[in-house]
């Protein structure tokens, strides 16, 4: 199997020892991202709405690098501070498919990196 790491300048550099995407074969699995702003250590979170706009900014950043978009997406986790939060989630999360939605589930977590209310990670094919 060879496995091609995906990193860009566009979307936040890891916080751990993971990479923003592994690429092999046809698949792309995009790590969860959350609302840090690129190049800085500070998370976009003045409200839900503007935190799940910097996720899904970040996750197209790195799509893009891999020469894909959110066409390519065939699968995503969403997790959750809050349940409460999952219809201001889903409705930003709408804007950027254009109606071909991948499969997806949405759980809460007691807790995410950096105390965001929102992380998603990816399955990407072509």
């Amino acid at each position: 199997m060879i496995k091609q790491i995906i990193e860009t300048n566009n979307a936040p550099a890891p916080i751990g020892p993971y990479n923003q995407a592994v690429k092999t074969g046809n698949f792309l699995f995009v790590s969860g991202q959350v609302a840090l702003k690129p190049g800085t250590n500070e998370l976009a979170n003045a409200d839900i709405i503007e935190e799940t706009h910097q996720v899904l900014q970040n996750m197209k950043a790195i799509l893009a690098e891999a020469g894909m978009d959110f066409s390519n997406i065939v699968k995503t986790t969403i997790f959750l501070s809050d349940m409460a939060l999952f219809s201001q989630v889903n409705e930003i999360y709408a804007i950027y498919f254009d109606g071909n939605f991948p499969a997806r589930e949405t759980v809460a977590v007691k807790g995410l990196p950096k105390n965001a209310n929102v992380e998603i990670s990816a399955i990407a094919a072509v």
